[in-house]
């Protein structure tokens, strides 16, 4: 069909980056809601040539979902935009299926037009009850709530930035026809650092790069990675919601720009044995009035006594929250010894078999690093179980708990049993949320063999919860 009779608005990078930039600093500041609120109703309504608006949200596992809204009708009903919730996996059962979204108008995006089609703009949403409350199962909703009552309490700011590896492979859909292949074709096999100007990988790269700084990430470095085919793409910091709302963005900008050329960009932990997987390292601090809480030059490693009973509580619960850092049959694969894999629940400054890493740091950039996440995890799960094991959490009477010589589980069974045993997941979810998260979990790993073994199994790809659809999870 001729584009010439369309009027839709089309932006150029630099003019998006102003936009988001703004945006990201208003987000930053805190701006009021409402303030914000009423400039993008007014910037809607005003700006011709916007059709349509992309609301975000995730479900428990933490799959992305996305639906349109007509401009028109949306500036009419904003405050009244439902959905059916029991098609989402984990959240309503059909008998109590209606929920609403509220608009997080402060996570609004301006996006490529070449990438997200013309004429319209992002804009993440909250998931809300029949009661007009936070739905239980919006773990961006609960993430939103620990920040905010943080903030308000003690004047803290939680920061985090994710390195999130992934894979670039031949063909469109690779995961989903895994189980006609068997197999996943590497575009490049330079490995580290390596990848020369206009290869596909480069170019997979470049583009991405592009549209997330189009898209106010604020990018840092760029590289092939260690394994063949395999890609990480780093940007700055962000306050902890912010930061969660990247990842998903990340992964969703990978998986379009890989599409548009004709591959697949994967966040499967470990799609290949024999080479490294893909990880999410998770880099965390607090700050308050500016001030980096994790920073003390006189300290261990330059970290303060607070940073340290943050690390030390987190090593306490890293049996229970194992399977929300590592979430699928897969990524169990990943947390082999023989590839540098985080594994062991320790914390070291030079150790990167360690489930924790104290980077070296000053008094901006100081840190502490968990290693241990799969990049298909829900982002949302992975921040608010770190910060709220950090904060809330217990410390374990375990001699020389640092260095303990402690595991991770090696399978998703064994994680799940600690994770179901666990009286501080429940006290981290709730038992009902817990439930659900459990059952989920449950069900793909009875449809994969309990022994990973040396072979990447066909089952362990089709009825993971990303490349999840109904076709695949009936074929059992």
């Amino acid at each position: 069909m001729s584009s010439t009779l369309r009027n839709f608005i089309e932006l150029s990078y630099a003019e998006l980056e102003d936009l988001n930039l703004e945006a990201k600093e208003q987000r930053r500041n805190r701006v009021a809601a409402d303030v914000i609120q009423e400039a993008r109703l007014r910037y809607l309504a005003d700006t011709p040539g916007i059709k349509a608006v992309t609301v975000l949200f995730s479900d428990l596992e933490g799959r992305l979902h996305m639906l349109d809204y007509d401009k028109k009708f949306l500036l009419k009903s904003w405050d009244n935009l439902t959905f059916d919730g029991s098609s989402i996996r984990g959240f309503t059962a059909q008998r109590e299926s209606d929920l609403r979204l509220a608009l997080d108008w402060s996570a609004f995006y301006w996006a490529p037009s070449d990438v997200f089609g013309a004429g319209k703009v992002l804009v993440f949403g909250e998931v809300i009850d029949k009661a007009g409350s936070a739905y239980g199962a919006d773990i961006r909703g609960l993430l939103k709530q620990l920040s905010n009552q943080l903030h308000e309490e003690h004047g803290y700011t939680l920061n985090a930035a994710n390195e999130i590896e992934g894979f670039l492979f031949e063909g469109v859909d690779a995961e989903r026809c895994f189980h006609e292949t068997g197999e996943f074709k590497y575009v490049n096999t330079g490995g580290y650092y390596h990848s020369l100007p206009g290869d596909p990988l480069r170019t997979f790269i470049d583009t991405t790069a592009e549209v997330q700084r189009a898209m106010g990430f604020e990018n840092e470095k760029d590289h092939p990675e260690v394994a063949p085919s395999q890609f990480e793409i780093n940007y700055s910091y962000g306050e902890v919601v912010a930061a969660a709302d990247q990842i998903q963005l990340y992964k969703l900008i990978c998986r379009q720009v890989a599409t548009q050329m004709g591959m697949t960009a994967s966040f499967l932990p470990k799609p290949v044995v024999g080479v490294n997987g893909s990880g999410m390292h998770t880099n965390v601090s607090i700050t308050k009035s500016k001030k980096n809480l994790f920073w003390d030059p006189n300290g261990e490693e330059k970290m303060s006594k607070f940073a340290w009973q943050f690390v030390d509580r987190i090593l306490t619960h890293g049996n229970d929250i194992c399977l929300l850092l590592n979430a699928s049959v897969n990524a169990y694969r990943r947390l082999d010894p023989h590839f540098e894999a985080p594994n062991q629940i320790k914390a070291s400054a030079t150790d990167r078999g360690s489930m924790i890493r104290i980077p070296i740091g000053n008094e901006k950039s100081a840190r502490v690093e968990v290693r241990s996440v799969g990049p298909d995890a829900n982002p949302y799960l992975v921040l608010y179980s770190i910060f709220k094991s950090g904060l809330h959490g217990e410390t374990a009477k375990i001699k020389n708990l640092r260095q303990a010589e402690r595991y991770l589980p090696d399978n998703i069974y064994t994680a799940l049993e600690g994770f179901r045993e666990s009286r501080w997941t429940t006290a981290l979810l709730g038992a009902d949320v817990k439930a659900r998260y459990a059952d989920l979990k449950q069900a793909s790993a009875d449809r994969c063999p309990r022994l990973l073994g040396t072979v990447v199994k066909q089952s362990e790809i089709q009825f993971h919860h990303e490349i999840y659809n109904q076709l695949l999870w009936g074929q059992f």
